[in-house]
């Protein structure tokens, strides 16, 4: 395997956090197979680390879907988490920030394979972040995993594939049960509105198609959060004005066949029939107000019962909580990563 280590100084998140600086990599993996059976001659997982690794203090972190390890940088994560004396501080932990498969700046369709791109499910996502852990940065236990979204979702997974591997699990914004409902539908809607767009010419198109901005249109409604928006758009002029802000700012910052992959990989995702196999202390962190983990459907209280030493904790709504986009604000749910710390001490 090669390993290829640029330094790289994120000078604001820096100043900003007073944690040490970030370090990127790019880990290098030839013939990866797929659970498909399909190969890439080169699997490319560009990741980020913090601090320094000594013994078994590595905290992997996991993005959601579309995103990447460097939006943990933001100040309202990094900033309230790795600084000195906070819960995750970088001069004690080895954060651990990887891109997924497919996103950021890992292999992905983008990067010249466009829809010939091998099909990937999450179940290769995790298997190419384990590799990552274990050839690249030769580590055989973990302190903690957590994740958000996407994130928290192969967080349930790391429990049940490698059990013995870490010492705490921390899954936000998440469900460990196969995607159904109308989380599915509005993934659906987010699919056929690139998928059956006929400007995506089979993944060869030369400038985004339309089908991209439509398909902003399901990830708005997904990602939603009422109360909040109605707040920040209490008119009908303000209302379209965010609307259109919204749409036009996500559209630009994706690439359609990035996109359709990154939300096909889901279909794999099933955690539910192992959740006996985790060991580790777990604590699953969802929102009352996450419309896309909706509380009523009562699945983590039913769930929750099958995790040896798990706990849910379901955060009301409040001033603070941003739906689904709470699991990116530590401020929230900070106190409970504290007494999962402390309980796996």
């Amino acid at each position: 395997m090669r390993l290829l280590l640029v330094s790289i100084i994120f000078g604001g998140a820096l100043a900003a956090a007073e944690y040490p600086a970030p370090v990127a990599g790019d880990f290098s993996i030839p013939n990866f197979p797929f659970a498909d059976g399909e190969t890439i001659s080169e699997l490319k997982l560009h990741y980020m680390t913090i601090g320094t690794a000594r013994g078994n203090n590595g905290v992997l972190i996991l993005h959601g879907t579309g995103g990447s390890g460097h939006g943990f940088l933001r100040a309202e994560f990094a900033g309230k988490l790795f600084g000195p004396g906070q819960l995750l501080d970088a001069t004690k932990y080895f954060i651990i920030l990887p891109d997924g498969l497919g996103h950021g700046e890992s292999s992905r369709p983008s990067s010249g394979m466009h829809a010939r791109f091998p099909k990937y499910g999450y179940r290769d996502m995790v298997t190419a972040q384990y590799r990552l852990i274990t050839e690249a940065l030769h580590m055989t236990h973990l302190r903690l995993v957590m994740g958000t979204s996407m994130g928290g979702m192969q967080t349930w997974m790391w429990g049940e594939e490698y059990p013995k591997f870490m010492d705490a699990l921390m899954p936000l914004a998440s469900a460990p049960v196969q995607i159904a409902g109308r989380n599915r539908m509005i993934r659906r809607t987010i699919i056929d509105s690139i998928r059956n767009d006929p400007e995506w010419k089979n993944g060869e198109y030369q400038e985004q198609p339309r089908g991209l901005t439509t398909a902003m249109y399901g990830l708005m409604f997904m990602l939603s959060v009422p109360l909040e928006w109605h707040k920040e758009a209490p008119t009908r002029d303000a209302a379209d004005r965010f609307f259109d802000d919204w749409v036009r700012t996500r559209a630009a910052s994706y690439d359609a066949n990035d996109l359709l992959y990154q939300f096909e990989s889901s279909g794999d995702y099933d955690p539910s029939a192992d959740l006996e196999k985790i060991v580790a202390p777990l604590f699953a962190v969802n929102s009352a107000d996450d419309q896309v983990n909706p509380p009523e459907l009562k699945i983590l209280d039913r769930e929750i019962k099958r995790v040896k030493r798990g706990r849910y904790i379901l955060l009301p709504i409040s001033d603070e909580t941003r739906g689904h986009g709470t699991h990116s604000l530590p401020d929230v749910w900070g106190r409970y990563l504290g007494e999962l710390l402390d309980l796996t001490k």
